[in-house]
């Protein structure tokens, strides 16, 4: 489905030449005198590498159109992760590659939705939001609030996070995937 240039957003997966790309990172950049363009950096989702790319705002650039299927995280072994598919319980290996940044979230059993080009795996999608618990931390200051200064803690998965000072290692929190941030105390 064509969309114009200036609607191309990070993580979109666009067609150049019929090859999927995805989209790294996007800036529109207004020079002072000439035309408007959208400057990209795209990952080629078939051969790994990766480009710049200038479209001018009045260009239309297509979309790719990807199956979605659910995915179960099963376990990693070695450089793979194991999944099993939702609908046909088929077991799938994915490198690491393929999952990107996106891998150090996973945990067993976690669903996840992977997008397909011509029947391959070609990035996920994860929840919004995963709960992970606090491996290291300060030890909480007595009489500390939500609203005092962040402290950084290190969660399960290895990942630094900023939380707040009331907070101590064992506890469960809610951080969203986007960005890395603290949500919120996880209870129960």
């Amino acid at each position: 489905m064509p969309v114009p240039a200036t609607q191309i957003r990070t993580g979109m997966i666009i067609l150049i030449s019929e090859k999927p790309y995805r989209v790294v990172k996007k800036q529109h950049v207004t020079p002072g005198k000439g035309n408007a363009v959208v400057q990209t950096v795209l990952h080629n989702l078939e051969t790994g590498s990766t480009i710049n790319h200038r479209f001018r705002s009045a260009e239309t650039v297509e979309t790719a159109r990807l199956e979605s299927h659910d995915l179960q995280f099963m376990y990693k072994s070695g450089d793979d992760y194991s999944f099993m598919n939702q609908e046909s319980y088929e077991m799938i290996d994915l490198p690491g590659d393929t999952l990107g940044e996106n891998a150090k979230y996973l945990k067993e059993e976690m669903v996840i939705t992977a997008q397909y080009w011509q029947g391959n795996v070609v990035g996920i999608e994860l929840p919004m939001t995963v709960v992970l618990k606090i491996t290291e931390t300060e030890p909480a200051i007595k009489g500390a609030t939500a609203s005092g200064g962040p402290k950084p803690a290190t969660l399960e998965n290895g990942l630094v996070v900023k939380v707040p000072r009331h907070l101590n290692t064992g506890d469960m929190i809610k951080i969203d995937t986007r960005d890395d941030s603290f949500i919120e105390r996880v209870t129960g």
